[in-house]
C-alpha cells in the first residue's frame, strides 16, 4: 500500500468515483487515471475487492487547479 492509496473508509461523507468516471472528467483514458494515482498525482482508496476508487471533492480540486492552470497560461 502507497502513501496514496487507502483502504476504504467506513464512515465516508465523500462520493467515491470509478476510474471511468474521472477520466470522463479530464477527457482521458481511464488508465491514464489508473497511472497518475499510481504515479501518486491523485490519491486513490482500495474497495475491498481491490479496485481503485477517487475521492470526488479530490478530483474537482483537481480539476479546478488544472482549469485554473490553463486559463492563466491563455491569459484569462
Amino acid at each position: 500500500m502507497t502513501a496514496s492509496t487507502q483502504q476504504l473508509p467506513q464512515n465516508s461523507q465523500d462520493q467515491l468515483l470509478t476510474p471511468g468516471e474521472v477520466a470522463a472528467m479530464f477527457r482521458v483514458d481511464p488508465k491514464t487515471v489508473t497511472r497518475w494515482a499510481t504515479a501518486g498525482r491523485i490519491g486513490s482508496i482500495r474497495t475491498p475487492g481491490g479496485h481503485r476508487r477517487f475521492r470526488e471533492s479530490e478530483v474537482r480540486t483537481m480539476l479546478a487547479e488544472l482549469t485554473s492552470d490553463v486559463d492563466a497560461v491563455n491569459g484569462g
